[in-house]
């Protein structure tokens, strides 16, 4: 069994999946009762758009969580379509495993493909971000 070593201490690779689960869980928490779309609570505002009015590719993440915690999946997609559909599924490809290899003993690192993959993923954020704020 592999341990991830953080000074002195050694923790078992499924330590920070199993935080990081927590953390989200307890977010999800928080996020189900306070909704973004009204404004207050806790949740700040995206700091591109409050520099620039423009729309950053993240610009909706909260509030499309939000809706998905409600099951409002059109609300969702409206928020913001690239993040629910590109996002959401590679976010959870990559938490799965990360968790699934952190239970196994193993500790995991992932792979975007190297410099295609971060282009790749760099070029839609950037292309999505024109989109959104030309269209409106």
């Amino acid at each position: 069994m592999s341990s991830i070593t953080r000074g002195r201490r050694r923790f078992h690779p499924a330590v920070l999946p199993l935080a990081t689960l927590a953390a989200g869980l307890a977010g999800s928490v928080y996020l189900w009762h306070t909704n973004p779309h009204e404004g207050g609570g806790l949740l700040p505002r995206c700091p591109v758009n409050w520099a620039t009015g423009l729309q950053c590719p993240a610009c909706g993440g909260t509030r499309m969580a939000y809706d998905l915690l409600h099951g409002d999946v059109a609300a969702a997609l409206h928020d913001n379509a690239v993040l629910l559909l590109l996002g959401v599924p590679l976010a959870a490809w990559v938490g799965g495993r990360w968790l699934y290899e952190g239970l196994r003993g193993r500790g995991y690192v992932p792979r975007l493909g190297g410099r295609a993959g971060m282009a790749a993923i760099v070029g839609i954020a950037v292309v999505w971000a024109v989109v959104r704020n030309v269209m409106g």
